[in-house]
C-alpha cells in the first residue's frame, strides 16, 4: 500500500526561497536606512552644524536602547513566545516610526520649531549616563542631532529585532536543508543596501542642485514602508505553513528564564558572541565613516557641472550596472552547465570592471565604496553552499578576520601614501574595499549557520538576542570612539575632508587581531568538545 506524502509550502524550493526573498527585501530596506546619513557625512556638517563628535554620537544611539534598555533580550523574549510572523510586523513597524521620526529631526520644519527649542535646552545632562561617559546626548550637540538620535534608537530597536527574526526565520523554513547557503543568501541581498544607500543618498541630497538632506532620509522612509509590506505578506505565508505542519510556536516549548542560564554557561556561545561583537564592531561603525575617509585620502576632483560624468542620469546607469554585477554573479552559482555558470561570471567581471570606471570618472568617494557588498554578493553563496556541504565554519572566521586586519592596515597607511597619485590610490581603495566585503561575508556564512549547533531550539531565538545584544554593544561604543577620536586627533581642523584617519583604522584593526585570537580559540574548543562547527550542515 502506497502511502501519500503530503508536501508543506517548505518542502517547495520555490516557495522557501520565496519566504526568504520576502525576509531579505526588508532587511534591503533596513540596510539603506541605518547608513542614509553615512555618505553624506560632509553635508550634515555644512548644512546641520554636526561634527565628527555629533555625528558619531547620532550614528551610536541607533543601538543605545538595545544595549542600556536591554531592549533585544525583551525582542529575543516575544520571538520565542510569539512566533516570526508576529514578531517580523512589529519590527517594520518599529523601525517605520523611528525612521519618520529621524527624517523630521534633520528636515527644514525642524529649524525654528518648537521642538528645536526643547532639544536645544534639554537633555544635555543625563544623571548616571553622563556620570558613566554613556549617555546619548552631550552638552552643545545640534538639536537636530538629538532628535534624530531619538528616532534612531526607535529603527534600531526595530532593525535588530528584524535581524534575529529574519535568522530565526530562516532556521525555520531551511533546516536540514541549505540553511547556510540561505542566510548567506539573504546577507548577500540585504548588503547590496549599503551599495544603494551610498549611490542614492548623495544623489538625493544634491537633487536639482540644491543640498537637502531631508530628501535622502525621506527616500529611506519610503523604502521602510516597503519593508513593512514585504513582512505582512511574509505573515500570510508562514501561517500557512504552520495550518499545513500542525506547528504552533507561540504555545510550543513555552520561553524560561531559567533558559538564559543554559546558553550563558557554554563557552562556545560565549566565544561565537564575542567574535561576533568584535567582528561586527570593525564593519558596520567603519561604514558608517568610509565615505569621509576616501574624501580624506584621495585626491578627488569634481568632473565639469556640464559633463556626463556631473550628471544625474549617471547615477542610474551605474546603479544598474551595479545591479547586472550582483544579478550575473550571485546567479552563477546555481547554474548546472559550465558554459551557463562561466558565462555569468564574465558578465558580472566585465561589468565590475565598467562599474569602477564609472566611478573613477565621477570622482566620487560614495561610488567608490558603494563596491564594498558587490564581492561578496558573490562568494557569499559560494561559501554558504561549501559550509552546508563541507564545513570548516570556524576556519572561514579565522580567514575572515585575518583579511579584516590587512584591510584596516592598508586604509591606514597604504592608502595615504598615494596621496597625489589620483589612479593609484583608487585602485587601491577598490582593492582593498572589495577584499573587506568579501571578509564580511564569511561571517553570515559561517557563524549564523553555528549558532543552532550550540544552544536548543526552543531558546535560539534567545540565543540570537544574546548574540545581538552583545554586538551592539560595539556597534553603539566604536561609532562614539571614532567621533571622538577624530576629533581628538585633528585639533582645531574643520574641513571634513581634511581629517586624519590613522588612529580610528588601527583601533578597528586591533579589533580583528582579537577576533584571530578568538577565532583559533574556538577551532581549540571545537575539536575538543566536539560542538560540530567544522563540520557540515548537510550530512
Amino acid at each position: 500500500m502506497t502511502q501519500t506524502i503530503q508536501k508543506t509550502l517548505r518542502d517547495s524550493a520555490g516557495m522557501r526561497w520565496t519566504a526568504l526573498l520576502l525576509l531579505a527585501l526588508a532587511m534591503f530596506c533596513s540596510y539603506i536606512f541605518m547608513d542614509i546619513l553615512s555618505p553624506i557625512k560632509d553635508l550634515m556638517q555644512e548644512t546641520r552644524g554636526w561634527d565628527s563628535e555629533a555625528f558619531g554620537t547620532m550614528q551610536g544611539a541607533e543601538v543605545f536602547l538595545n544595549v542600556f534598555a536591554f531592549f533585544l533580550i525583551f525582542a529575543g523574549i516575544i520571538l520565542d513566545k510569539m512566533g516570526v510572523r508576529f514578531t517580523a510586523v512589529l519590527s517594520a513597524a518599529v523601525m517605520l516610526i523611528g525612521a519618520i521620526i529621524k527624517w523630521y529631526a534633520v528636515s527644514e520644519a525642524f529649524i525654528g520649531s518648537g521642538l528645536e527649542t526643547w532639544f536645544t535646552n534639554n537633555l544635555n545632562y543625563i544623571p548616571l549616563f553622563d556620570e558613566l561617559g554613556v549617555s546619548p546626548f552631550y552638552e552643545g550637540m545640534p538639536a537636530s542631532a538629538k532628535f534624530a538620535a531619538c528616532g534612531f534608537m526607535i529603527f534600531g530597536c526595530g532593525c535588530e529585532m528584524a535581524g534575529i527574526t529574519v535568522s530565526r526565520g530562516i532556521v525555520k523554513w531551511f533546516k536540514g536543508r541549505e540553511m547556510a547557503l540561505a542566510m548567506g543568501s539573504e546577507m548577500a541581498l540585504a548588503r547590496l543596501g549599503v551599495a544603494t544607500c551610498m549611490i542614492f543618498s548623495p544623489y538625493f541630497a544634491r537633487l536639482g542642485g540644491a543640498v537637502s538632506v531631508s530628501r535622502s532620509v525621506a527616500f529611506g522612509v519610503v523604502l521602510m514602508c516597503i519593508a513593512l509590506i514585504m513582512t505582512i505578506v511574509y505573515f500570510f505565508m508562514d501561517k500557512k505553513l504552520d495550518a499545513q505542519t500542525g506547528e504552533a510556536e507561540e504555545k510550543d516549548d513555552p520561553f524560561k528564564v531559567s533558559d538564559l542560564g543554559k546558553i550563558l554557561t557554554d563557552s562556545g556561545f560565549w566565544l561565537v558572541a564575542l567574535l561576533c561583537v568584535l567582528y561586527y564592531s570593525a564593519i558596520f561603525p567603519f561604514q558608517k565613516y568610509a565615505v569621509n575617509m576616501l574624501q580624506c585620502n584621495l585626491d578627488l576632483t569634481a568632473p565639469a557641472s556640464e559633463s556626463f560624468w556631473a550628471s544625474s542620469s549617471v547615477t542610474i546607469v551605474q546603479y544598474v550596472i551595479m545591479l547586472v554585477v550582483a544579478a550575473a554573479g550571485f546567479a552563477s552559482n546555481f547554474q548546472k552547465t559550465k558554459g551557463a555558470k562561466y558565462g555569468l561570471l564574465a558578465v558580472s567581471i566585465i561589468s565590475l570592471v565598467t562599474y569602477c570606471y564609472m566611478g573613477y570618472m565621477r570622482q566620487s568617494a560614495e561610488s567608490i565604496f558603494a563596491v564594498f557588498p558587490l564581492l561578496a554578493v558573490l562568494i557569499t553563496p559560494i561559501l554558504g553552499s561549501y559550509v552546508d556541504h563541507k564545513g570548516k565554519a570556524a576556519s572561514m572566521l579565522v580567514l575572515g578576520s585575518l583579511l579584516l586586519i590587512a584591510c584596516h592596515l592598508t586604509f591606514a597607511f597604504v592608502l595615504p601614501a598615494f596621496k597625489g597619485n589620483n589612479i593609484g590610490g583608487i585602485i587601491t581603495a577598490y582593492m582593498t574595499i572589495l577584499i573587506l566585503g568579501a571578509s564580511f561575508s564569511l561571517v553570515p556564512a559561517s557563524l549564523w549557520p553555528s549558532v543552532p549547533k550550540l544552544v536548543d531550539a526552543k531558546v535560539i531565538g534567545s540565543a540570537y538576542a544574546l548574540i545581538f545584544w552583545i554586538q551592539n554593544i560595539g556597534l553603539w561604543l566604536f561609532p562614539l570612539l571614532i567621533g571622538k577620536v577624530l576629533t581628538k586627533t585633528n585639533p582645531g581642523i574643520d574641513d571634513p575632508t581634511k581629517l586624519d584617519y590613522t588612529a580610528p583604522l588601527v583601533m578597528l584593526a586591533s579589533l580583528g587581531v582579537a577576533a584571530l585570537i578568538l577565532g583559533l580559540i574556538l577551532k581549540v574548543v571545537d575539536k575538543k568538545k566536539g560542538i560540530g562547527l567544522e563540520e557540515p550542515n548537510i550530512k
